[in-house]
This record gives C-alpha cells, structure tokens and sequence, in this order.
C-alpha cells in the first residue's frame, strides 16, 4: 500500500484519540493563526483558512476557539507569534521524509526534531534535500464497501480529481487542492462519507520497505506526528501487501 495512504489511515485512527485529549486542537488552532497570519481572517478570501477552519470543525473543535485563533492570527489577540518550517530527512531505507512545523521557539524544535529522526534510525537532512520530491495534493480515501470504483470515478472527475485508485480496503482519490473542496462536495452529496479527506503532500516516486524498515518508518513518522509543534509528515515508502500482512498494520 502507498505510504501517503497508509499513513492517512493511522493518523486518521490517532486523530480521533488526539481529539479526545484536546491534542488535536492545539495543533488545529496553530494551523488557523499561521493561515489568518498569513492571508488575513475571512475564511472566503483565504482557501487556506477555510480548509484549516473545517478540518477544526470535522473534529468539534469549539466556535470560540476557532475565533480565538483567527484573532491571533490577524493580530487582534497575543499569541500569533508562530513561525512555518519544512523540516526534510531520511527514514529507515533511505525513505525521505518531509515534515511540517510551526513553532514559536525554533531553538527549541530544531534539536527536538533531530533527536526524533535518529531515534528511528533516521537522520535529519538539509534545507531542500527532500522537498523537491513532494507535491501538494488533495487526497481522499473512501471505505470499498460505500461504492464501487466505476461509480466514484465518474463522481470524482466529474468534480475535477485527477485520479481514483484502489489502495487496499480503500480506494484513493487525489486532486489539485484548488478543487478539494468541489471533490468533498460531490462526494456528500452522492452520500458517500471518506474516511480521510485532506490536503497533504504526495510523493513523486515510492521505497519498497522489507518487514523491519516498515516498522522503524512508522515508529518514525508517529514519533514525529506526536510532537506538538508538527503539523504534517509526508514519506515516499510503499509497504508491500505481504510485509503489511507480517508487521499487522492492515
């Protein structure tokens, strides 16, 4: 299975416990002040708002705290000091990965970061070394068992995705982040609920990882999802039906 969708599938399972703990809120909240920060607080003149503020609301996040973090962002309120930084390296196996910070302490994150990619056996690379790999791109990925892949695929191009794909239970739909949510929206309104839908960045070219390196990659890309100050990950590995079989992470 694809790395990007594996991964969206564990992440989207942890989300749902982040949220319980209000972890997922934080984060959500950091993603509203540097969008309002960086394109001012109407959601219908930023796209990149818009897509942060319902990413908040698909997880209850309250109405006052959304106000509360455009408020920073735009300045009306303290708190919207925050910096964006890509960080890049490599994973087990030589996968690149590419993660997405804001911090309001880059001396802080920085060190942080690097001691969790060699935890994993990985190492922390140079400012584009991996970027280049990456492009941005919305993606979604519907249960099998909600449709058929004919029937989603004439629904998903009409609406202007680029592809569909079937990725194990799943089948896999990427678009142009521009028309995410035209794609989300005839996806409602054929009544078919994805079990992700985000925009994220999608590699180039995919790594085979055998049994071993598959689990230091994950632990990595966990590890990572887990620090406050992380937005996103983004890796090029592939697991193998067989080796996805072996290490239980179906």
């Amino acid at each position: 299975m694809s790395g990007h969708s594996h991964w969206a599938g564990i992440k989207h399972k942890k989300a749902l416990v982040d949220a319980k703990r209000g972890k997922l809120w934080s984060k959500l909240a950091k993603a509203i002040i540097i969008a309002a920060k960086s394109g001012g607080g109407d959601p219908d003149a930023n796209l990149r708002l818009r897509y942060a503020i319902d990413d908040a609301k698909a997880v209850s996040m309250p109405k006052d705290n959304i106000q509360r973090a455009i408020k920073k962002g735009t300045g009306e309120l303290d708190g919207g000091n925050l910096d964006e930084i890509i960080y890049e390296g490599y994973g087990a196996g030589g996968v690149a990965i590419l993660c997405e910070v804001l911090t309001d302490n880059r001396n802080r994150t920085a060190p942080e970061i690097r001691k969790v990619f060699e935890l994993a056996d990985g190492k922390l690379g140079s400012t584009g070394c991996v970027a280049w790999m990456f492009e941005s791109k919305g993606l979604f990925l519907v249960p099998s068992d909600q449709t058929d892949e004919d029937a989603l695929m004439e629904i998903a191009l009409e609406a202007g995705a680029d592809d569909v794909s079937p990725q194990g239970k799943n089948f896999e739909i990427t678009c142009d982040p521009t028309v995410f949510r035209d794609v989300a929206a005839a996806l409602s309104a054929a009544d078919i609920e994805p079990e992700v839908k985000e925009i994220t960045r999608i590699p180039a070219n995919t790594i085979d990882l055998d049994a071993d390196n598959a689990r230091k990659v994950l632990k990595l890309m966990e590890r990572l999802d887990d620090h406050d100050d992380v937005q996103n990950v983004s890796a090029n590995f592939n697991i193998p039906d067989e080796v996805l079989a072996e290490i239980g992470e179906e």
